[in-house]
């Protein structure tokens, strides 16, 4: 049986979970999704995803914390998906273990 590879969003806006979740389930992944960074740790520990988008500004634990916590002890890919657009931030996102960096709007 083939398992379709899960993809992890975190993000506290909904609006934005909802477009990437259908887009990529229409593409043939299994998407996981989390508005909180703690319930983005836990589904990353419990599912272990082959890829996460990660906003930075979430309630509770920021985004870059989570994606220190994960570069802990995985290397799986992260994009960051953020509002923050200065140059500033997308060296800061990148140094945190980020693999890529995508601004908020996006097409």
């Amino acid at each position: 049986m083939d398992e379709k590879p899960t993809i992890l969003i975190i993000d506290d806006e909904i609006k934005i979970l909802e477009i990437v979740k259908t887009f990529l389930e229409s593409k043939g992944y299994n998407v996981l999704c989390a508005i909180t960074g703690e319930d983005g740790l836990a589904q990353f520990y419990n599912f272990s995803p082959v890829l996460i988008f990660l906003d930075l500004m979430l309630p509770g634990i920021a985004g870059e914390q989570v994606c220190q916590k994960i570069r802990e002890t995985s290397s799986v890919p992260i994009i960051m998906l953020t509002a923050k657009v200065s140059e500033e931030d997308l060296v800061s996102g990148l140094d945190y273990g980020a693999d890529d960096y995508i601004t908020k709007p996006f097409g």
